[in-house]
């Protein structure tokens, strides 16, 4: 969040980060599914709902390029390509 609260998070953000959570949560569920390690049931769901996931990253990717802080942009972009 950028330090912008400081000490405790505001019951706003709280409840942001708990909504975060469970999108993550079910984001590998569907990973899981797919590579048929986890609810193999949903292997069907998981073959589109993948494609959901790849946007979901592809616009995070191309956020984090555009953003004005020089930092972020050296981190967060540099980071995930060096690591394999």
């Amino acid at each position: 969040m950028g330090g912008k609260f400081p000490g405790k998070y505001p019951i706003s953000m709280r409840f942001a980060c708990i909504v975060q959570i469970a999108i993550l949560a079910f984001m590998g569920i569907i990973v899981l599914s797919k590579a048929g390690l986890f609810w193999p049931q949903w292997s069907v769901f998981a073959e589109t709902a993948i494609w959901f996931i790849v946007a979901y990253l592809v616009l995070g990717t191309i956020l984090n390029l555009i953003t004005r802080s020089v930092w972020e942009r050296r981190l967060k972009e540099v980071i995930p390509l060096v690591n394999p």
